[in-house]
């Protein structure tokens, strides 16, 4: 059995109108931004986020008027008991790496069933209220609060 890293992605997409995707995961954990973890040690969380916006939701965060940001925000937290057997005996923290992918609107994306069973577009405070990570709602807080002061 091949174990997950414990290193991983966050990818908060939204719009200038400050509209955040939300995906709800298929194993009923709730909702949340894109994440996902490095395939392998050589990857880099850019590369990894690259890879996870696209697997989750369809977008080439590298596509035209798309800004996939590094946030230089890292998170290290507990990995929750009933993930805990996909990574190595004694592996019990995630590094989390954040990043932000502005789209120029919403749109519909294309999920992976697998992971994710539906999606939507919703207010900052609504994507707060609804996610189920708490850095992943910090991570729409301060995004929220950028586009705010970027707009005065």
């Amino acid at each position: 059995m091949t174990f997950k890293i414990p290193h991983s992605v966050l990818v908060v997409i939204f719009t200038p109108m400050r509209e955040f995707l939300l995906i709800e995961r298929a194993d009923g954990m709730g909702w949340q931004s894109v994440t996902g973890s490095l395939d392998s040690l050589e990857e880099s969380p850019y590369l990894a986020a690259l890879r996870e916006v696209k697997e989750e939701t369809g977008i080439d965060a590298q596509g035209p008027d798309h800004h996939l940001l590094d946030l230089n925000t890292c998170h290290q937290f507990e990995i929750h008991p009933s993930y805990l057997h996909r990574y190595a005996q004694g592996t019990t923290h995630n590094l989390e790496h954040v990043f932000s992918l502005q789209v120029p609107e919403r749109f519909d994306i294309v999920l992976n069933p697998t992971e994710h069973a539906n999606w939507c577009w919703q207010t900052a405070d609504k994507a707060i209220e609804l996610v189920f990570s708490s850095t992943n709602a910090d991570a729409i807080r301060r995004i929220n609060a950028n586009v705010l002061e970027a707009k005065k």
